[in-house]
């Protein structure tokens, strides 16, 4: 299926937005994620199902001063 992550266009075989975020790279970070521009909390993220043509944001926190 085809969904958009962070703005960009890209083929997944996730069914959950938990298994996308482990195929991308993201399992074991801290992170905020949305779907469709809604918050999606991390003990939701396995049960979230993924559909095509989904809009996912992951966000990490960065360090400043």
């Amino acid at each position: 299926m085809r969904i958009d992550l962070n703005g960009t266009a890209t083929e997944t075989n996730a069914q959950t937005l938990a298994e996308a975020l482990a195929a991308f790279g993201y399992a074991g970070r801290a992170l905020a994620t949305a779907l469709n521009g809604r918050f999606v909390p991390a003990a939701a993220r396995a049960e979230t199902a993924l559909r095509d043509g989904d809009r996912v944001e992951v966000l990490a926190p960065m360090q400043g001063g």
